[in-house]
């Protein structure tokens, strides 16, 4: 029991006569580089950026898609509603207790957001996974998101951009979950018999299934600075073919040097990056690049 913490402070408030914290609990935030303590409120101007190292941090769905539309303005595609637990799955907890937790600490059904709007003045359909639920694990909800915003851009005749990340498959939904990787490879066909252009944007971490899947099939890869992206994990590999692998490995760098991924692009030039590349595979005129909600300090 911390004394200070469940007996003196309470004490201390109830004798100012309020309970109310004046300042969230995240004020400062770590850089796991540099181990300096950044401002909150400075990251988020930065875009989830440590100013001196350049590490880029997890950025939130709603604001990574806030930040690439033209003035923050997109409409929300709507997923259709997944079977919760189809196999009654338990172990130290039951799968619905999970993901009821999930649901309420991030305010949303699943791991993927999706919306239409403009990217430098271009119609466009992005897609973001979020791994901050359930590790953007992949399972029936998620595939189907997937697939309802890869059909949107089809419907609407827009170039398809996917941030993703994901630690894998779900594993507490089992083979369902895995049916989910050829399910999703069908919809990026559909993508491409439509001649839609698919940019997908590595970002930290993308591992598992999902690397084996959607992740690897688009037309052109981006990939954040430092991202981890891979299938196995480097211990699983080394234990495997009983080597030590080279600096750097799976890490977004080594894998542009080594042809696995086409572009390394620093979060504060990717929306000028992504819309270039859109006109560019749309065989649109270039234009100029109209605001975001979000500008990066400095």
């Amino acid at each position: 029991m911390n004394w200070i913490k469940n007996f003196v402070r309470p004490k201390i408030r109830s004798i100012l006569g309020t309970d109310k914290r004046e300042t969230p609990e995240n004020m400062w935030v770590k850089d796991p580089d540099s181990g300096q303590m950044v401002f909150y409120k400075d990251l988020e101007a930065n875009q989830y950026v440590m100013p001196q190292s350049g590490y880029h941090m997890r950025m939130p769905p709603e604001v990574r898609l806030g930040t690439m539309f033209d003035d923050g303005a997109y409409e929300k595609i709507s997923m259709p509603q997944a079977p919760v637990d189809p196999l009654k799955f338990r172990d130290e907890r039951k799968y619905a207790d999970r993901l009821k937790e999930a649901r309420a600490k991030n305010g949303v059904d699943d791991c993927i957001r999706a919306g239409v709007g403009d990217l430098g003045g271009l119609p466009v359909t992005i897609a973001v996974q979020d791994f901050a639920f359930m590790g953007g694990s992949l399972g029936l909800a998620a595939g189907d998101a997937i697939i309802t915003a890869m059909r949107k851009a089809v419907e609407k005749k827009t170039p398809f951009i996917f941030f993703v990340s994901s630690g894998g498959a779900r594993m507490q939904e089992g083979v369902l979950s895995l049916m989910q990787l050829p399910r999703t490879t069908v919809a990026v066909q559909e993508l491409r018999a439509a001649k839609l252009p698919y940019i997908v944007v590595l970002t930290h971490p993308t591992t598992g299934g999902v690397t084996a899947s959607y992740a690897m099939l688009g037309d052109v890869h981006v990939a954040e600075p430092g991202a981890l992206i891979g299938f196995a994990g480097q211990r699983v590999i080394e234990q495997t073919i009983r080597e030590k692998l080279p600096e750097g490995f799976q890490r977004a760098e080594y894998l542009e040097a080594h042809g696995m991924v086409d572009i390394v692009v620093h979060r504060h030039q990717m929306r000028e990056t992504l819309a270039r590349m859109a006109r560019m595979l749309m065989k649109e005129p270039s234009g100029e690049l109209p605001s975001s909600a979000l500008v990066p300090a400095g």
